[in-house]
């Protein structure tokens, strides 16, 4: 079954193409002008344009302009009643999938809107699938050795040639969606769909509609029907984060999928089959939530076939030397600019940290420094972090404060100067002293700034 959108502005020939079409199961939206038909573009996906060539308010090929500008993958179908072979040419040369003449037989329109259809669900998969290839490379999107990771990578290479449900949990931020990209990638279906929704972020009636689709009609604003992700990933795999915050009735639902493979739009009792992989992810503890009544006993078991807990970043910091050299190509590429490096004191500060944010703070603390930062190397006075398991410091019994202050005070002027590359007098507005002072302090420290280098 298509979506179609058909602008033809004779009422007998829309009838005639609207029983043909609806026939076949195809959804339709018959409209009689360019007009029309732009605005039904603006505000619907459809698998296939089936346009009258001459229409009252121009030319039916206007609307390859409105679908090129869109980027859309819609296969558009021309309808004339002039057919010579310049026309077809120049038809095809400026983009459509083909055209029909009129009388046309029933059997032929039919078949040129199904190879139509199916041109439209290519070009989509092949979008998609060139994505997957840009992003995805098995689990090398996962950084580090560490015993803990090292686990889990093992885990998503047997799993993911199989079939099985997985429920990957974790914290926030720890990298949940990582570890399902990479089983799908690894998957049979890894040329196919990977769709993924966030079941915290809709309210339980629009999670519904958006898993399962809905009717038109179905609820105030269903104007037309609307496909689910679970028919939009067909023979693909759907990704459900956060499924712990699913509704008990929305669990019922994902209960018969994961059972009887069909869905129930929203608004019908027709069952349709699906061929879908679920893979799900929550920060919850599932069973915990099982003994308070929140998530379903049955659903628990039909998801945790194949558990993967993803480790916390305090857990594995010694993988975090990996996972900052990544990092920091990632937002060099994505902020335009020159990677930055990690000095080894940064480093070792980046080391000590317990990190409650896990992954996503990592990146945050490392973009931050990588925008505020003006020379190539990230010191450790860019990275304001408290070291772990120390919410103040443990002096001993004797401690030289004029050292200590006198230590710092000289790592803060020498990174300083290291990031104005030497330049004294913007080193000194940063540290707010005055040109005097900081002459001075590089005098008592013997720090020196030949050539623009930091020697001390």
């Amino acid at each position: 079954m298509a979506r179609i959108l058909v602008i033809e502005d004779e009422p007998n020939m829309r009838k005639l193409i609207s029983v043909h079409l609806r026939a076949e199961e195809h959804a339709l939206v018959v409209v009689g002008t360019i007009r029309e038909g732009l605005a039904a573009l603006e505000t619907q996906d459809f698998d296939v344009v089936l346009t009258d060539q001459k229409l009252p308010d121009g030319e039916g090929l206007h609307i390859l302009e409105a679908l090129a500008h869109g980027e859309s993958a819609t296969a558009l179908v021309v309808l004339t009643a002039f057919g010579t072979v310049e026309l077809a040419v120049e038809t095809m040369r400026k983009g459509a999938f083909d055209f029909l003449t009129k009388p046309f037989a029933a059997d032929n329109l039919k078949a040129v809107i199904a190879r139509a259809a199916q041109y439209t669900l290519l070009r989509r998969e092949n979008a998609l699938l060139r994505n997957a290839v840009d992003s995805l490379e098995g689990d090398s999107e996962i950084h580090g050795k560490s015993t803990s990771i090292s686990k889990v990578k093992g885990l998503i290479r047997r799993v993911g040639p199989t079939d099985a449900t997985v429920l990957i949990t974790g914290e926030t931020g720890t990298g949940k969606e990582l570890v399902a990209r990479a089983v799908h990638k690894m998957s049979m279906r890894a040329g196919r769909p990977l769709m993924s929704v966030n079941c915290a972020a809709f309210p339980e009636t629009l999670l519904e509609s958006e898993l399962f689709g809905h009717e038109k009609g179905s609820f105030t604003g269903a104007d037309r029907v609307r496909y689910g992700l679970f028919e939009t990933a067909h023979q693909g795999t759907l990704f459900l984060d956060e499924a712990g915050e699913m509704s008990l009735a929305a669990q019922a639902k994902l209960l018969r999928v994961l059972a009887e493979g069909k869905i129930t739009r929203v608004g019908s009792t027709i069952s349709r089959d699906v061929d879908v992989r679920v893979l799900v992810a929550t920060h919850r503890n599932l069973l915990n939530e099982v003994e308070k009544g929140r998530f379903r006993q049955d659903l628990y078991y039909r998801l945790a076939i194949v558990p993967i807990e993803v480790p916390p970043l305090r857990e594995r910091l010694e993988d975090i030397p990996a996972l900052a050299s990544y990092l920091l190509q990632l937002i060099a590429g994505d902020l335009k600019m020159a990677p930055r490096r990690l000095q080894p004191k940064a480093l070792q500060q980046l080391q000590s940290y317990t990190y409650p944010g896990n992954i996503r703070e990592l990146r945050n603390l490392l973009e931050r420094a990588c925008i505020l930062t003006s020379g190539p190397e990230i010191l450790s006075i860019d990275l304001p972090l408290k070291p772990k398991n120390s919410s103040s410091p443990v002096f001993a019994d004797e401690f030289n404060l004029r050292d200590a202050l006198a230590e710092w005070e000289r790592d803060a002027i020498v990174q300083t100067l290291a990031k104005t590359q030497g330049g004294k007098a913007e080193a000194a507005r940063r540290l707010g002293l005055s040109k005097s002072d900081i002459t001075y302090k590089l005098a008592k420290y013997g720090i020196s700034t030949a050539d623009g280098e930091v020697k001390s």
